[in-house]
């Protein structure tokens, strides 16, 4: 079976429709500052067809909210037995789209993985430090207690 292929604006749309509706009543303005930071990436990754970081930072930057958004949900919700019927009925929707965007977060990792291999990107995400170590300082080297040493 085939994994359908879902357009990267479709994603940043659904999850900046999503936040906006969540922010309405109870959330605070880090939350706000989280996700449209990431979906702001995402735009990045949008007009950059061809770039792998721009993929690649935007798939991180969801992972990273999808816990943020259950801190943010676990120290902020309140009961809502002391609103007005009209408030509190403002509150469950934004907590309902809140909830919602943060249960299709898992979901859209997974398409954006697929774009990501799509864009050339490797198989296992692997940050190799070798390029930034000096060549002259590898440890097959005789005298490799390069400490205190200048080469």
């Amino acid at each position: 079976m085939e994994i359908p292929a879902v357009n990267l604006k479709a994603i940043v749309l659904m999850h900046w429709l999503l936040t906006i509706w969540g922010c309405m009543a109870w959330l605070p303005p880090s939350y706000a500052w989280g996700n449209f930071s990431v979906l702001a990436v995402g735009v990045w990754a949008i007009a950059q067809r061809d770039s792998i970081d721009a993929v690649l930072m935007f798939l991180i930057g969801i992972a990273v909210t999808i816990l943020t958004d259950i801190i943010h949900f676990g120290i902020y919700y309140p009961l809502a037995e002391g609103l007005a019927e009209r408030n509190r009925d403002t509150f469950r929707f934004s907590a309902g789209m809140a909830i919602l965007g943060l249960l299709l977060k898992p979901v859209s990792c997974f398409f954006v993985y697929q774009m990501y291999r799509e864009r050339g990107g490797d198989y296992n995400v692997n940050f190799d430090l070798d390029t930034s170590v000096d060549s002259r300082c590898t440890t097959d080297s005789a005298d490799s207690a390069f400490i205190g040493h200048r080469y």
